[in-house]
């Protein structure tokens, strides 16, 4: 473990380190420097001290030394009442991917009830072993023992790579489950490879607002974990003639769990995830009040597609925020996505993957969304909207009169 002391004999009690320090960490006792349990080890002290009286002895946590051989690409799978997340197929072909370039095998931890068909499932799209832990207990997504389950699993099969989807749940367990490990994540990742020097995983993800991409490894800890935004990568077909092992290890629950579900309700907005709609219609600050957003619900019931937004919508209270599309949201990947009033930031168009096809509706012909919109509208939302959801309404109609 990392640690700081004060060498009592060259403190002088001057104060620069007091001041210094960032989180009011020193306190003075006897004319002498004293570190308090809130210190974070940041090394300010360390530069304001004149007389080296400070000293950081710097844990480097190199697991060659530390922990055994590591191997292996493994991929936390998520499930919701018995399916399995789509994400989980997609993390597996990238897994798939990164084991083939290290020649090592793919695991899938998968948690929950009634997992059998499930893992071989997993098998089919890339696994090469699946460790099951099927519990009643599991039938939520408890975000207290999900982690400890997951933690314990990693500790005896000790992969040297951890994907897990940053849906809202992986986000929420994925930081527990690195803390418990003493090992390093990077989040929302937009690219995943293997560097052929180092053998090192090398995670690319947006950073300063989606402005420039940044590229972080984690050489002296393992596993190397990263958490992957759904619809970033693509997953791979199943393949039913494939073989693997599904093994199911001993954990042991926490006993004392102070988080109880009672009760799972999906929102209207739930019910049609955007993430796997194919027409996405998606509402911004152009739309001007909540009371105009029922001409984005209108186009997307009578498209059959589901509705989005923008973080200042969601913020304002407008949508909820599953329906948020962009960096802080969703990646979506729609056949069809339609904005409505949206300016087009850096930060929303993080969400949209480029495969969808984009319609653009705004009345500024200088929006940015209109630089990567496959068809651009200039117009008035609540003018637009209206006329188109009555024109296509017509095209039902008459499509329907036909048939009968």
């Amino acid at each position: 473990m990392s640690s700081i002391s004060i060498i009592s004999e060259k403190c002088v009690g001057c104060k620069s380190c007091m001041r210094q320090c960032p989180y009011g960490a020193i306190s003075m006792k006897d004319k002498k420097a004293e570190i308090g349990e809130n210190c974070t080890l940041c090394g300010a002290c360390i530069e304001a001290c004149k007389f080296d009286a400070i000293l950081i002895e710097k844990d480097n946590g190199n697991w060659q030394q530390s922990g055994g051989s590591y191997s292996g690409v493994c991929v936390l799978a998520e499930q919701f009442n018995g399916d399995t997340k789509t994400v989980t197929y997609e993390l597996l072909a990238k897994a798939r991917e990164l084991a083939s370039s290290l020649k090592t095998k793919v695991s899938v931890i998968f948690l929950g009830y009634n997992v059998k068909d499930n893992a071989k499932a997993l098998i089919a799209h890339g696994a090469d072993e699946v460790l099951a832990v099927d519990n009643i207990m599991l039938k939520d997504l408890n975000e207290e023992i999900y982690p400890e389950l997951t933690t314990q699993i990693i500790k005896e099969c000790k992969p040297e790579i951890l994907l897990i989807g940053a849906t809202a749940f992986g986000r929420s367990i994925a930081p527990r489950i690195a803390s418990q490990l003493n090992t390093g994540l990077t989040a929302d990742c937009t690219k995943l490879e293997i560097d052929s020097k180092t053998g090192l995983l090398f995670q690319t993800r947006p950073a300063f607002g989606g402005n420039l991409m940044a590229t972080i490894a984690c050489p002296f800890r393992r596993p190397q974990m990263a958490t992957v935004r759904p619809k970033v990568l693509k997953a791979s077909k199943a393949d039913n003639s494939r073989r693997g092992k599904i093994i199911y290890p001993k954990v042991n629950f926490p006993k004392d769990i102070k988080l109880n579900i009672l009760k799972t309700i999906l929102s209207d907005s739930q019910k049609i995830n955007i993430v796997d709609a194919d027409i996405v219609v998606s509402a911004g600050m152009g739309m001007g009040s909540i009371k105009n957003m029922k001409l984005v619900e209108e186009l997307a019931q009578v498209l059959g597609g589901a509705v989005g937004a923008t973080r200042a919508i969601v913020d304002l209270g407008w949508a909820e925020y599953s329906q948020q599309v962009g960096q802080t949201g969703k990646t979506v990947a729609p056949k069809i996505y339609i904005a409505c009033g949206i300016s087009g930031a850096i930060q929303h168009l993080a969400g949209i993957a480029p495969s969808a096809y984009v319609i653009a509706i705004n009345k500024d012909k200088d929006a940015p969304i209109f630089k990567i919109a496959n068809l651009g509208i200039v117009g008035d939302c609540l003018e637009v909207l209206p006329e188109l959801v009555k024109s296509l309404r017509k095209i039902k109609e008459s499509k329907v009169k036909v048939e009968a």
